[in-house]
């Protein structure tokens, strides 16, 4: 058997580029004369913003620290223990960049033998132990307290939760095991699968202490002080602290029935964490923590040597590090000041663009519309919205007041717009209606601003090819709900100069959105994919395959919506807007489905009805279905729907639309909210063999979003 050190020192000689993490041991005398008391800090040298971390190397340190901490529990030098983090940072679990390297499942499951043997030491110190939160813990930081006898909290922690079910892992340094033992599987359910696969939902402090994660909870500017007084306090005897006792019975099966009913509707069997997850809490009913353990190193093993945590690995780094710098963007110190903003338009999408520039760049902000009516009532959306977010307490009034005064609207284009230094369109997806619309803008505005435009599918050349300075135009593409949907798709028009591109990065960043370049490309990246996507599944079902079947398909990927609830969405008259764009620029691959023609004539919202709570095809839609005799399996169904994709996203690398692969998966997981554990999609498609089948190679080199060679 090998030693936890030895675990850990051949960990670390795979993992030579670890951020380590330092654990310094400081004592001192705790107050009321409580005793002598070691305190455990967590730090990599770093501020905040290089959150604190465990790889092997770090375990190790963690490991050194309590050697000598027990040793001074076992000599009496000392009444207690703690462990805390550095300022605004508690720690935010394992080194994910280590786990990419893993080659060999022993290697893994070292990792998860590792982490549980330094973890569990602080449970059986001869001490009491206490976890002070005082900032952001995630995965194997909150994992770390767990372990200890006692919990506090920073009443100012903004970010606490157990993520490893949304990246394809398991908690697996105790999470699985231990929170359901102390809180109950109703809550523990919520905090590891519910909230997990909610988006990576975080806990605030209030929240910790609620749910029974944390004992106490302090305000932030005095937190440690506060703990440690509380802690001299249950160390005299002065405070007990209980806690509720947990339900072993029904309460525990309908907990873990109710997570595997969430993990169905969200990735519907596709991935393998969250149903692992569920059979590790459901194995600790009996409160047999080591059975748990070891239930979370196998889970942790096998996971990490699967396809769905590479590909989640890979997504995360997308959207953490590619985001933030977008490949192919102008030198920012290009970029021009946006002082004021114009939006042409004061209808439901225009009014949210209007809201978004107001709260993230402060600054004016003009409506203009062709009466006076649509734009009081844009102005009145705006207005609404900043008195929603008045009444949730997240503004205070005197800010309330101050973006009102900030948004206005005109009639007049020229009184509107002539000191705007960045006006965007999202007017009526027509091009005559785009190019009268940006003809007039240009008479008035200056001749520095930015003329952007919300297109979702049109050409942004041909729709500044008549203006005096075609080069100051952009295409500035957010996705609905534009406040929810972190994705800006810009698009470079062949005229389009590099200061207005750098122009429109910048206004990106401050609205905190993420930015991708496209070229002008007919629907540009996520449009051009979905319509695709969509329009073989419309064409099986007007070949003559059941909608049901149709839909069932593609339920394997865990999309997080069936494609005809998607069509609902987005609306089947802009579907059908899209597709028949698509099909002029590509007629041979772009289909316009006689369907989805009829069901937009007959002004239906979409293919289904709701009236048992659950989509059922709408009989009308049905009586306009016009089907031929041809009727694929499911198999054969998903098979031509990845197929399609998976030729379409070829086509579009050919041809230059976005940098790379890692591009067009940035824009699906932002754009269309398409899960990490595909990846965004070439991942699963390099996995499946669908790539090698249809362009006789894979999208992305062996290891990247993959286990090494």
């Amino acid at each position: 058997m090998s030693t936890t050190a030895e675990l850990l020192k051949g960990a670390a000689e795979l993992f030579p580029d670890e951020v380590v993490t330092t654990a310094h041991v400081r004592h001192f005398d705790l107050p009321s004369a409580a005793g002598r008391f070691a305190l455990i800090t967590l730090d990599n040298g770093f501020d905040h913003t290089k959150p604190t971390t465990f790889g092997p190397q770090s375990l190790a340190n963690l490991n050194t620290a309590i050697d000598q901490v027990e040793k001074e529990a076992a000599e009496g030098t000392i009444v207690g223990a703690g462990i805390t983090g550095k300022p605004f940072i508690f720690a935010v679990g394992a080194d994910l960049k280590g786990v990419e390297l893993l080659k060999r499942h022993e290697d893994a499951l070292a990792i998860g033998k590792g982490g549980h043997d330094v973890f569990k030491r602080l449970s059986s110190l001869g001490v009491p132990t206490f976890a002070y939160y005082n900032g952001a813990a995630m995965g194997g930081g909150v994992e770390v307290g767990l372990h200890c006898t006692y919990r506090t909290v920073s009443a100012a922690l903004p970010a606490f939760s157990l993520p490893e079910v949304f990246l394809g892992l398991v908690p697996g340094w105790g999470g699985c095991a231990i929170l359901p033992n102390l809180i109950g599987a109703d809550r523990a359910v919520s905090v590891i699968i519910e909230n997990s696969l909610n988006q990576n939902k975080q806990l605030k402090g209030a929240q910790v202490h609620e749910l029974g994660i944390a004992d106490a909870i302090f305000e932030g500017a005095d937190f440690l002080e506060q703990s440690l007084l509380w802690t001299a306090a249950v160390l005299k005897g002065e405070i007990v602290v209980e806690r509720a006792d947990v339900d072993r019975g029904e309460a525990w099966d309908a907990a873990v029935a109710r997570g595997r009913f969430i993990a169905d509707s969200k990735v519907h069997g596709a991935a393998p964490a969250a149903y692992r997850a569920l059979d590790i809490i459901e194995a600790a009913k009996d409160g047999d923590l080591q059975k748990g353990f070891d239930a979370e190193d196998a889970a942790l093993a096998d996971l990490i040597m699967g396809g769905e945590l590479r590909a989640g690995i890979y997504a995360f780094n997308l959207v953490q590090k590619r985001a933030k710098r977008p490949a192919g963007a102008p030198d920012k110190s290009l970029a021009r000041p946006v002082s004021k903003v114009g939006v042409v338009g004061a209808g439901l999408m225009a009014s949210q663009l209007a809201l978004l520039f107001l709260r993230r760049l402060e600054v004016p902000v003009v409506l203009t519309d062709i009466d006076q009516e649509r734009v009081d009532k844009g102005v009145g959306y705006v207005h609404g919205e900043i008195d929603k977010l008045l009444g949730k307490g997240r503004i205070n009034q005197d800010k309330a007041n101050r973006l009102k005064g900030l948004v206005s609207g005109v009639l007049d284009k020229a009184e509107g717009f002539a000191d705007a230094d960045f006006i965007i369109e999202a007017v009526f997806e027509e091009m005559s209606v785009k190019q009268k619309v940006f003809a007039e803008v240009e008479a008035v505005a200056p001749a520095h601003a930015i003329l952007a435009t919300n297109t979702s599918s049109l050409s942004v050349s041909e729709m500044a090819s008549k203006l005096q300075h075609p080069e100051r135009v952009v295409g500035f593409h957010f996705f609905n709900p534009v406040a929810v949907l972190p994705l800006l798709e810009i698009v470079r028009g062949e005229q389009t100069d590099d200061a207005s591109l750098a122009t429109a990065f910048g206004v990106a960043k401050k609205l905190k959105k993420t930015a991708v370049l496209t070229k002008d490309a007919p629907a540009f990246v996520v449009n051009r994919i979905l319509t695709r996507f969509m329009g073989e599944i419309q064409n099986v079902i007007d070949e003559g395959t059941p909608v049901e079947t149709a839909e069932k398909a593609i339920e394997p990927l865990g999309l997080p919506m069936s494609p005809l609830v998607l069509l609902e969405l987005v609306g089947p008259a802009i579907g059908l807007h899209v597709s028949e764009t698509l099909n002029r620029a590509f007629p041979d691959r772009f289909t316009v489905s006689p369907n989805l023609a009829a069901v937009v004539k007959a002004g239906k919202r979409g293919f289904y009805v709701y009236d048992s709570g659950k989509p059922e095809l709408d009989p009308e839609v049905a009586a306009l279905l016009k089907q031929g005799d041809v009727v694929l399996t499911e198999q054969q169904v998903r098979d031509r729907v990845l197929d399609a994709v998976a030729q379409e996203i070829g086509l579009m690398l050919d041809e230059g639309v976005v940098a790379e692969a890692q591009d067009i998966d940035l824009c699906l997981i932002t754009g269309a909210g398409w899960p990490f554990h595909l990846g965004g999609i070439t991942p699963y498609l390099d996995r499946e063999g669908v790539s090698e089948r249809v362009n006789g190679k894979r999208f992305l080199a062996q290891g990247v979003a993959s286990v090494p060679a």
